[in-house]
């Protein structure tokens, strides 16, 4: 919503508060989205992972895969592979960045919410993109965990 004395672009380029959930309708990607969609972080496929997981969102049609290494219960290595909008992309590539060095413990409690405050909001109606990266971390924890009882 474009409030009195601003144009759609002051939307665009005026940072909101990145450790609060954005207070206006995101209406385009902003920089750090673009930059995650345009150098994803953490982009491949573990050879041999401790655990993996393969998700997808069949509303839109978007697929990944994740896999982590984890040492001492902490993932020390984390990849993902996305066949997917921008918003799914840059969301996962933002998960793995917040994920990497944490407990699996830790991990597990990683929200979509906290990959949407990490990049400074997305769009309202990308915001489902948010949850791929979020269930394939879960899930690729679950399998490490499946691995371990084994």
């Amino acid at each position: 919503m474009v409030m009195a004395g601003e144009s759609w672009k002051d939307l665009y380029k005026k940072p909101q508060d990145p450790n609060r959930p954005p207070t206006r309708p995101i209406l385009f990607y902003n920089d750090l989205v673009i930059e995650h969609f345009t150098n994803p972080r953490n982009v491949g496929e573990l050879e041999n992972p401790d655990g993996e997981a393969v998700v997808g969102d069949p509303s839109c049609g978007d697929q990944m895969k994740v896999s982590i290494r984890v040492d001492n219960n902490r993932i020390v290595d984390i990849r993902f592979k996305c066949y997917g909008c921008p918003g799914a992309i840059s969301t996962s590539s933002m998960m793995t960045e917040l994920a990497k060095g944490k407990t699996a413990e830790e991990a597990l409690t990683i929200t979509d919410d906290d990959v949407v405050i990490s990049l400074g909001g997305i769009p309202e109606r990308k915001k489902h993109c948010s949850l791929l990266g979020v269930i394939g971390l879960q899930e690729a924890i679950k399998d490490y965990h499946k691995r371990l009882s084994a």
